[in-house]
């Protein structure tokens, strides 16, 4: 983890995004200027963000941060990005409930101002934990705190899931369902598994994938639960934090509507992941951080609702994870930064781990 190369993330050049952007602007904010253009060292594989500050004196804020969808020349991870779709779940959430978000401003769907849909929302000051070192490992300000400035970190951030899945009116969110029919899980699990069959396409299928797809069929829960608003990318990786207290939570473009263990599953999971990664290079991370009984009780706490079926939802969680990985490997492949291996479920990381759940011992 230490020596790998880190995947390139964009063929995009900021200044010249900047520049682009400030005629863009002008349209708007006449005489705007964008000043302090960077795109930060987080920036993921997905959507883009861009970073600048706006000067002009009818400018609604001055610090600002942009997401423009993935550039198509970049191998994208998703073969769609919805930039209208994020902005108008920011928006809601912030009209519905009183979890943090970036103040939404302007959305642009056309392409011919950057090359890509973008909008553009208030940066959020604060500080994240890292995935790159992962905040498991030793050397950043997570993994420094006490034990208990780690919990109520944990605790703050459940109860972040808990008020969006109370306080969300649920028919607002129903524009998020995927196309087809069945229940909210089923569809959500079908697009998983069409994301799947994109992501292998002319290209080596992954056994360990298909075989999880094939346990989820087995052990499908015999109550989903109620659908609500799920955040997505539920992980404290995509929350701003003001000391230990969420600022702002980001990157809402894989909401959707469907049990509320969705988020759970997810959040319990990622951090497994760079949990266990951690442990396999000789460290002890944080064991004790993030436990999937603590996230239980603590959300069964706060809203009344038992977490269930919570082994099928974090399996879902690691298989969503793993075809994520899939992909960003070929686009590794695509790029040169890799060779292929023999075996295709080697480019997944936590193979170990995903083959262990499907198994029935990883929680064991």
């Amino acid at each position: 983890m230490a020596t790998a190369p880190r995947p390139r993330t964009t063929t995009r050049d900021p200044q010249e995004l900047g520049r682009r952007l400030t005629g863009w602007l002008d349209a708007r904010l006449p005489g705007a200027r964008v000043t302090g253009v960077e795109v930060p060292a987080s920036n993921g594989m997905s959507s883009e963000t861009l970073l600048f500050a706006l000067d002009h004196p009818d400018a609604p804020v001055r610090a600002c941060a942009l997401r423009l969808a993935a550039d198509p020349a970049a191998y994208s991870v998703f073969p769609v990005y919805d930039m209208a779709r994020q902005h108008r779940v920011m928006r809601l959430v912030a009209e519905h409930t009183d979890v943090p978000v970036p103040r939404a401003l302007w959305l642009e769907e056309d392409p011919t101002a950057l090359g890509a849909p973008f909008f553009v929302m208030e940066r959020a000051e604060g500080r994240v934990p890292p995935d790159v070192m992962p905040y498991t490992y030793e050397g950043n300000w997570l993994h420094s705190a006490s034990d208990a400035e780690r919990a109520r970190l944990q605790d703050a951030t459940v109860g972040v899931l808990a008020r969006l899945h109370d306080g969300f009116p649920a028919g607002e969110a129903a524009f998020l369902l995927p196309e087809g029919e069945g229940s909210p899980l089923l569809r959500h699990v079908e697009s998983q598994r069409a994301y799947y069959e994109w992501v292998v396409d002319g290209l080596p299928r992954s056994p360990l994938i298909e075989s999880a797809f094939d346990w989820l069929d087995a052990h499908w829960p015999a109550d989903e639960g109620p659908a609500v608003l799920c955040w997505g990318d539920a992980r404290i990786g995509n929350i701003v934090y003001d000391g230990f207290e969420p600022a702002a939570v980001l990157d809402w473009e894989m909401a959707a509507l469907g049990p509320r263990e969705l988020d759970l599953g997810w959040t319990v999971y990622l951090h497994r992941f760079f949990q266990d990664l951690t442990v396999s290079f000789g460290q002890p991370g944080l064991p004790d951080f993030l436990r999937r009984d603590h996230i239980e009780a603590r959300y069964a706490e706060l809203t009344g609702h038992a977490p269930r079926a919570m082994e099928f939802h974090t399996l879902y969680a690691a298989l969503r994870h793993a075809v994520v990985m899939l992909r960003i490997a070929y686009r590794q492949l695509h790029f040169g930064e890799v060779r292929v291996p023999e075996d295709p479920d080697a480019l997944i990381l936590h193979r170990g781990s995903l083959e262990a759940m499907v198994r029935g011992t990883y929680w064991s």
